[in-house]
């Protein structure tokens, strides 16, 4: 990466049509928005299908999209769709949040008419991506149409025979479910066109796209129940041990968020083949790529499975640099981001150092004591060139929120750093934004909430809380030209500008 600059943005948050951001005419305005700006990145969120909480980061599958991001619009331009039936359903009437009860009432009814509409399975381009998808989808798209089947349970909860994949049981389903089993296919091919059309689109305007791929699997995911053998399940294929992290200043509990650990003894074993298609895919999907939770390849914090708080986790060592290495080995050099936040001890660093990838520096963590790292890596005389510098990421309080939050004498250490004691609290964002742009660190990445100076209402995540998430979203008047052109100026100033 050379000195650059891009924006945080959530595909769901994008201004659009019926209800969520998607793949529609709105995200390829807002490629052109970001080269107007001046941009280099566009980073997102992980782009699976989710579940209970709505949270990307807990996916029915790493390898699948979520089907809530296909453009209606471009469908109703197949003629698999109406616009009239389109404008018919209710998707909520704010255009600044996301109804998901309503978008998930919706959007299948609406995809489930244009699968059947589609004589699919006479597309060739189809039939080709479902054979080269095949060691994925297949066990994807029977699960997806199993959880419908049981009511939307977790598989844990599910018939024995299909619970633990006895093979009559499979024939059974695959052939009971014949028709629900190629529409879980349709929606993952129609997925995988749009965004490759749009992925390409902002290839070709010089936007490169961040991926995010969390370090770990949702317990209730396709992956845990076809490949039992690569986590720490019991013979029942129950968990013995969950993912978290150790109480700190937000939480003094810590986060319980119940993934099941990875047998990295097994994945040892076998060359970690599942950790290298898994990372082929994204590569596929994305030009570079954030890895969540990046300190767990070095420890991971392994909690009781029965335990109702983090409390009672301890540290397990985890592969440390062999994965990265054998990953070199098997796809070349690819762009990685280190997401190497909170507790950060000296083998973490170690790790992020040993690997090359650059690690993330947020300014907020500078001046904030419930932080649980070393205040001064993220103060910005000390970025390094290989890193990769956030206001806030979509976990943090959006920078108006967290100045509102801290202490007096936070605030007071803040304004000292930047040698300013007189501009109103209303601009002081702008001032952290050049902070971090004239920082050493060769890629800025901003928060489009955090140039439009919005506060916590229009935050992204707030951690260890359910059913307030994922739910913002901009809206088609909130960027405008002034807006880009502010930013660009930003860029420009500092060095930052895409000139391609």
């Amino acid at each position: 990466m050379k000195r650059s600059a891009g924006i945080l943005l959530p595909v769901a948050s994008l201004p659009s049509k019926y209800g969520i951001g998607c793949f529609s005419k709105s995200a390829y305005e807002f490629v052109d928005w970001l080269r107007e700006a001046g941009q280099s990145f566009w980073q997102i969120l992980p782009l699976g299908p989710t579940g209970y909480g709505d949270s990307p980061y807990q996916s029915f599958s790493t390898f699948a999209g979520n089907p809530y991001f296909i453009s209606l619009e471009e469908l109703v331009e197949e003629g698999v769709l109406t616009e009239e039936e389109c404008e018919k359903a209710d998707f909520g009437a704010d255009p600044s949040s996301v109804d998901y009860e309503k978008i998930y009432k919706s959007r299948y009814g609406l995809l489930r008419k244009a699968y059947e509409r589609s004589n699919v399975s006479e597309n060739e381009s189809y039939r080709r991506f479902v054979e080269e998808n095949s060691w994925w989808l297949s066990d994807y798209s029977l699960f997806m149409a199993v959880k419908d089947r049981f009511g939307g349970i977790p598989w844990t909860g599910w018939s024995e025979d299909i619970r633990l994949r006895w093979s009559n049981a499979m024939d059974y389903y695959r052939r009971e479910l014949y028709f629900e089993i190629e529409f879980q296919q349709y929606m993952q091919y129609k997925f995988y066109e749009q965004w490759m059309k749009l992925k390409a689109y902002a290839n070709e305007k010089g936007i490169r796209l961040i991926g995010d791929i969390p370090i770990y699997v949702a317990m209730d995911s396709a992956d845990t129940w076809s490949h039992p053998e690569l986590f720490q399940l019991d013979q029942d294929n129950r968990p013995t041990a969950v993912a978290g992290c150790p109480p700190d200043g937000f939480s003094a509990t810590g986060q319980l968020w119940g993934n099941p650990l990875y047998r990295w003894e097994y994945h040892k074993n076998t060359g970690y083949d599942w950790w290298i298609s898994r990372l082929s895919y994204v590569f596929r999907l994305y030009d570079a790529v954030r890895i969540d939770h990046f300190r767990g390849f070095d420890e991971y914090f392994s909690i009781p499975a029965d335990a109702k708080t983090a409390v009672s986790g301890h540290w397990e060592k985890g592969p440390g640099m062999e994965l990265f290495q054998r990953m070199k080995e098997c796809l070349g050099e690819k762009e990685v981001i280190a997401e190497d936040l909170g507790y950060v001890t000296d083998s973490v660093r170690q790790l992020v150092n040993e690997s090359g990838f650059p690690g993330m520096k947020v300014l907020e963590f500078a001046f904030d004591s419930r932080d649980s790292g070393c205040a001064n890596d993220y103060l910005p005389h000390n970025y390094t060139e290989n890193s990769v510098a956030y206001t806030g990421t979509h976990d943090n309080e959006t920078l108006a929120g967290w100045w509102k939050s801290i202490t007096q004498e936070e605030r007071q250490l803040a304004r000292d750093y930047l040698c300013d004691q007189t501009t109103p609290q209303k601009y002081l964002g702008q001032s952290f934004i050049s902070l971090i742009m004239r920082s050493r660190a060769k890629l800025c990445i901003i928060p489009i909430q955090d140039y439009m100076g919005l506060g916590n209402e229009c935050r992204i995540n707030c951690p260890s809380t359910v059913g307030i998430n994922w739910k913002w979203r901009l809206t088609r008047a909130d960027l405008t030209e002034e807006l880009a052109g502010q930013i660009r100026e930003i860029v420009l100033r500092y060095g930052r500008m895409n000139w391609g």
